[in-house]
């Protein structure tokens, strides 16, 4: 029998492509007459235009058109009434609505030229005339006095409080209690938004996008420009990288079409470095955790509370402190979360949304209550393991986070820790061994996918899904491969194109879950008609079979349907047990993570050459979250001013040394058929508390701001 091509470590189906340059981008595809489109940016954060002088601009040989607030076309408004049909949902700001100032660096003009080269140019000496008003971008500065929920939510309020937990904390022997801020933080995949839109004679227009969700992207603008589904087709074959950037439109799409809309015209737009820093942020977020513990380390207290900033249109929040209820068994138990409106714009999701930082925060104060108590801080998570969801008082669904701590800790070796900080040394510089939790939500999502195959033997399966990078082309492949008992080779799998079946938007780690369960059920569906035809042809291979049967091509759609039966009665989450040793110069502070295992519990894996490397990409985002990553914003222009790859500090190869991800064997029948859940936001979680903890442990210093730089740490 053919072995299970299902958790092999399968190389990319599409890497030759990728590195070959035969792969595609948004602003790669070509169209006759094709214009470019430049936006310009505005240059206060808060007030009115009140004159843009287009007369140089339009000037110059090769100008098409400066499209403005003035000249651009009536569309549905972008107040707070008005819902766009997208995901995630809300209200997001639409260029060239009004006159009103809403963030700096806001597109407030698109030229549109014969070069990309003029078109710049021209944006440059647009002159415009501002009315500036009071702006507030500081978290800080705009703190309340308190904390608490005040405004509606746009995700999943936190949790009713448990017991009482300011009691249980006052009468707690061991405490804890401390303030934890995190700044803002941008993606910066490599691949810059922009989109080709190419205007086709019959008035159609067929766009090539850097994007998350063709799907969601063409409902977007059937709602906006008020197009026909027929009338539009959006592409995303390749993507370089999204972290969640990509998941609502861009206002590069906006633009691109408008424009060519409006003069009929093929158009491409495509945004600067520097304009990636006005398209949304992980925004800064400032917590504050209390816990309380017996003498023996078991929690009878905790309490996560957290501040956040959102634009003055839209209403932002993430799960930031919803999982600490769950983590960890508690009795009694109160968190929050508060948003504060500032003169930016909205933050969007990025890499493991409001975990990433919860993680922060609670992992710290765990790693702090451990020293308060003295409790090795591996055991004080293992005292309070949580054998069931106390947020919602029911099982999980698989939780296998006892093994990844006990695997992990044995190929780091944390049994050779010495517990005081500052007391391990290898020459000049201490040594620091840190732990924390992870965990991110094992989602299924609705899916449709199609599956044909043809009497050659070749399968083609196809979804309308996207591939940002963790690999969805190759492991689609390897689920319809499995399913029909054919060879990788012979299976196509085809997606970011708006006309295949129904996917949603490419993000929170479900996308093996919910696409991958569709693609199961359409090849399951053609191998019941392969079943009856072979009921008196069994020896018939796959072509010959059909042949008989006068079969050129067996075509079915399957669907991806979550079990919410099931489901709902449990709890589905994937955890890691992440352990960081960290050398620190003892004279000079200077920071190397020089060695991290991570023990992941993920389900079925099901390409570990995949799921490993997308693992690994988390921890070296965790590694530069702690050490490096910030956005820094010069509050009184209301404007980020690192906004390049020169200052915007990630880690690089010198930074990053040992890094083991081992893989905890997890059986899940209920999470989705394939028994799979996401790793792509996983990897990322508790990776920089790990570090704060390991740093900590090397120098007797507990840094409560991120990044952890050498004038926190000196």
């Amino acid at each position: 029998m053919t072995k299970s091509p299902i958790g092999q470590p399968i190389s990319r189906v599409d890497g030759r492509a990728k590195v070959t340059g035969a792969a595609r981008y948004a602003a790669d595809w070509p169209a006759p007459g094709l214009l470019y489109g430049y936006v310009v940016s505005s240059e206060i954060a808060r007030g009115k235009i009140e004159k843009i002088d287009l007369t140089e601009a339009l000037a110059i040989e090769g100008v098409v058109q400066v499209f403005t607030h003035e000249n651009a076309p009536s569309l549905a408004g972008a107040d707070r009434k008005y819902r766009d049909d997208i995901a995630p949902p809300g209200s997001p700001f639409r260029p060239l609505h009004d006159a009103e100032i809403h963030f700096s660096g806001q597109p407030i003009a698109l030229v549109v030229a014969r070069t990309f080269e003029i078109a710049r140019y021209a944006a440059s000496i647009v002159r415009v005339t501002y009315r500036a008003a009071a702006h507030s971008t500081d978290l800080m500065a705009s703190r309340d006095k308190g904390f608490g929920p005040k405004k509606r939510l746009l995700v999943d309020r936190p949790p009713k409080p448990r017991g009482k937990a300011e009691r249980a904390f006052d009468a707690s022997p061991v405490q804890h209690e401390a303030e934890y801020l995190a700044p803002p933080e941008h993606h910066n995949p490599m691949e810059l938004f922009g989109a080709t839109v190419v205007y086709e004679d019959d008035g159609r227009l067929l766009i090539y996008e850097k994007t998350q969700g063709v799907s969601n992207d063409h409902r977007y603008l059937q709602k906006v420009f008020g197009m026909k589904p027929t009338e539009l087709r959006v592409m995303a074959p390749f993507v370089g990288g999204g972290f969640g950037s990509g998941l609502r439109p861009s206002y590069a799409l906006f633009l691109a079409v408008l424009a060519a809309r409006e003069l009929k015209r093929s158009v491409r737009v495509t945004i600067t470095r520097q304009q990636m820093f006005t398209m949304g942020h992980r925004p800064a977020t400032l917590q504050r955790v209390a816990l309380g513990a017996s003498a023996d380390g078991k929690l009878q207290s905790l309490t996560h509370e957290a501040l956040s900033e959102t634009s003055r249109f839209e209403e932002y929040t993430e799960n930031v402190v919803n999982t600490s209820g769950a983590l960890y068994k508690c009795a009694n138990v109160t968190m929050s979360h508060e948003i504060v409106e500032l003169d930016i714009n909205t933050p969007v999701d990025m890499r493991a949304p409001g975990s990433a930082w919860g993680a922060w925060a609670l992992e710290s104060a765990m790693d702090e209550l451990a020293y308060a108590g003295k409790v090795d801080p591996l055991a004080l998570r293992e005292t309070n393991y949580a054998e069931r969801d106390g947020n919602h008082d029911r099982p999980f669904s698989s939780k296998e986070l006892r093994a990844c701590y006990r695997q992990g800790a044995e190929r780091f070796g944390w049994d050779r820790r010495s517990p005081e900080p500052r007391s391990m040394r290898e020459g000049h510089k201490l040594i620091g061994w840190g732990v924390a939790t992870g965990f991110w939500e094992a989602n299924q999502m609705p899916a449709i996918a199609r599956a044909i195959l043809s009497v050659d033997g070749k399968l083609t399966v196809s979804s309308g899904t996207t591939d940002i990078g963790p690999g969805t082309y190759t492991v689609m492949t390897q689920i319809a491969a499995a399913e029909l008992g054919l060879a990788i080779g012979d299976v196509t799998f085809r997606l970011g194109d708006s006309t295949l079946p129904l996917a949603p938007v490419q993000g929170g780690s479900f996308t093996v879950s919910t696409v991958g369960s569709a693609v199961k059920a359409a090849c399951a569906e053609v191998k019941k008609v392969l079943a009856r035809l072979a009921k008196r042809d069994a020896s018939l291979a796959i072509p010959e079979l059909m042949r008989k049967h006068n079969l050129q091509a067996i075509e079915k759609v399957g669907a991806g349907v979550p079990n919410l039966p099931k489901q709902s009665k449990v709890t589905r989450t994937a955890h890691t047990a992440v352990f960081v040793e960290v050398k620190v110069d003892a004279d000079l502070g200077v920071i190397e993570v020089s060695r991290v295992v991570t023990a992941v519990a993920a389900g079925r894996i099901m390409n570990p050459k995949l799921a490993q490397s997308q693992i690994m990409g988390g921890i070296v985002w965790g590694i530069g979250m702690a050490l490096e990553e910030k956005s820094e914003m010069d509050h009184r222009l209301g404007r980020y001013i690192n906004d390049n790859y020169a200052e915007y500090h990630v880690p690089v190869n010198a930074d990053i040394q040992s890094i083991e991800v081992l893989f905890v064997e997890e059986e899940d029948t209920i999470v989705n058929p394939l028994g799979a859940k996401g790793v792509g936001e996983l990897g990322l979680v508790g990776v920089a508390a790990a570090v704060a903890n390991a740093i900590f442990h090397a120098t007797g210093v507990r840094v409560r701001e991120l990044p952890i730089t050498l004038d926190k740490l000196l």
